[in-house]
């Protein structure tokens, strides 16, 4: 896969009550970054998870993994950047990176998923759907 074609990139500020008491950003705070970079990535290529829900498929998260390198703090401008690692059948597999104002890595990420389709099993994306993807 071209990685350049397969990475979306979106910012968002931090929100005051993103932060714990310290004024960092709360450990569970960059799955949801990331959840958002996700679907980011599928609304620039004109794709839409409530789409997929309406057609029966649900891509679920098998397995999620951060790693923290800096932190973030209220008012930052966090950079999500989002790539498609791998695509294979029923499988996806996302990486991350979120980046700080001055672009220092705050955190990456990895989170694999399974699509599960309309019999409720775990299925194949529609090709027309793989083909915006991609």
């Amino acid at each position: 896969m071209d990685q350049e074609k397969t990475t979306s990139r979106m910012t968002l500020t931090v929100r005051y009550a993103e932060t714990d008491g310290q004024g960092v950003v709360h450990h569970s705070r960059y799955l949801v970054w990331f959840e958002e970079g996700r679907s980011d990535f599928l609304r620039q290529r004109g794709l839409h998870y409530s789409d997929f829900e309406k057609a029966g498929f649900f891509v679920v998260v098998a397995k999620a993994e951060v790693t923290y390198k800096n932190p973030a703090r209220y008012e930052d401008v966090i950079t999500i950047e989002t790539t498609l690692a791998r695509m294979r059948g029923k499988f996806l597999e996302f990486s991350y990176r979120a980046l700080g104002p001055d672009g220092c890595l705050v955190a990456t990420a990895r989170t694999a998923h399974i699509v599960i389709g309309p019999a409720g099993k775990p299925c194949a994306l529609p090709s027309e759907w793989v083909d915006r993807i991609l």
